[in-house]
């Protein structure tokens, strides 16, 4: 039986690069291959299938900056390959893959599938380019495109705001393996052994500069250390949160690590007491279900992405318009009551194996792949 052949197309970092290497890992290699295409300074690691086998990947100009230069050329070699692979489907993911990989398939005759992992157009800090990069959205989601959500508030926002009829949408949430050992860290360990953490680059998007203010906040009435993790590519936000945490006296509450392995990252996770994010959007943030998958409960903004994780008073809290006051005290309560922490710990682990679990959901994107094709 011919297998169906799916040309993945992205730039390949952070959650990005872990939902697809996730899929990779886990589909089954009896009815499908993989090709990759990829930005050509992204990842250093090669993309292996569920046998342990290399895949195919072509490095391209694909960068996260809009460079027409770049682009153009992104464009034009990726539809050399397309061209060449002839690939039954293409699979674009991120908001620089789904430029690509939609004008490929325009010009191709290739139906895409489109997975966002948050559009582009909630990163915009002006109106102006929110707008332009909304009206870029719109454009693309014409043709031959399927939207493939990775959290039901993605599926809303592209109905609801990019214009997608229903019919074209369907939704795939993101998963990971179980995480069944948890590795030694690579790197020295310089915070104390009680902490709280949260991983994300100092950006607009992750808003950490919040998180700062809800950490002076709790420590006005309890002792506590934030670890974030992230810090390197795109933080451009990097000066305001040193500042802030220099103007609010928080150098020896807080520890900024650079970007490290995955390994070291879950190791972090797994010893931290709760998990916190203050993002503006996400998409399905990995972070967040690798924390459920290590049973730590989380204390979350309510935007994209992490309400579909935490469940409000059930696996940890969701809280609305940032509200530091309030943030600070869901944090506390859950310090502070160990049964009910017992119990969000508990809902965490079961939220992840009921919905994040990938050895129980690659079928879902196995059967949307061969729908797609009938």
């Amino acid at each position: 039986m011919k297998k169906i052949k799916i040309a993945h197309i992205l730039h390949s970092v952070g959650g990005v690069d872990v939902s697809l290497r996730q899929i990779l890992h886990n589909l089954d290699t009896k009815t499908f291959e993989n090709i990759v295409i990829h930005g050509d300074s992204d990842t250093i690691n090669g993309f292996v299938d569920k046998d342990a086998k290399p895949i195919v990947d072509y490095k391209l100009p694909i960068y996260r900056e809009i460079s027409f230069k770049s682009d153009f050329q992104a464009i034009l070699k990726t539809w050399k390959i397309i061209r060449k692979e002839k690939p039954d489907l293409i699979h674009s993911h991120s908001t620089k893959g789904g430029v690509t990989g939609r004008i490929v398939g325009f010009l191709t005759g290739t139906k895409v599938l489109h997975t966002p992992q948050a559009f582009s157009f909630l990163s915009a800090e002006s109106k102006i380019k929110k707008v332009f990069f909304l009206i870029i959205e719109k454009l693309l989601s014409k043709g031959k495109t399927i939207l493939l959500a990775s959290s039901q508030s993605e599926l809303n926002r592209a109905i609801n705001e990019v214009g997608f009829p229903k019919s074209k949408t369907n939704l795939f949430n993101n998963a990971i393996e179980p995480i069944e050992k948890i590795f030694d860290l690579s790197i020295p360990k310089t915070w104390p052994d009680q902490y709280l953490c949260t991983v994300g680059r100092p950006c607009y998007q992750k808003n950490i500069e919040e998180l700062i203010e809800v950490l002076y906040e709790l420590n006005k009435s309890v002792d506590v250390h934030l670890v974030i993790l992230g810090l390197g590519h795109h933080a451009d936000h990097i000066k305001q949160v040193e500042d802030l945490i220099d103007k609010l006296g928080l150098k020896n509450k807080v520890t900024l690590l650079s970007w490290t392995s995955r390994e070291d990252v879950l190791n972090i996770i797994s010893k931290s007491k709760l998990y916190l994010s203050t993002a503006r959007y996400e998409g399905l943030p990995y972070s967040v279900i690798e924390s459920l998958a290590l049973s730590i409960p989380g204390v979350v903004s309510d935007c994209d992405g992490n309400r579909d994780l935490i469940i409000n008073g059930f696996n940890g809290y969701c809280i609305k318009e940032n509200n530091t006051e309030e943030f600070s005290q869901k944090i506390i309560e859950l310090l502070q009551n160990e049964n009910k922490y017992l119990e969000f710990s508990k809902n965490a682990k079961e939220t992840f194996e009921k919905n994040h679990n990938i050895y129980q959901k690659i079928n879902d994107l196995e059967s949307i792949y061969k729908t797609q094709l009938n």
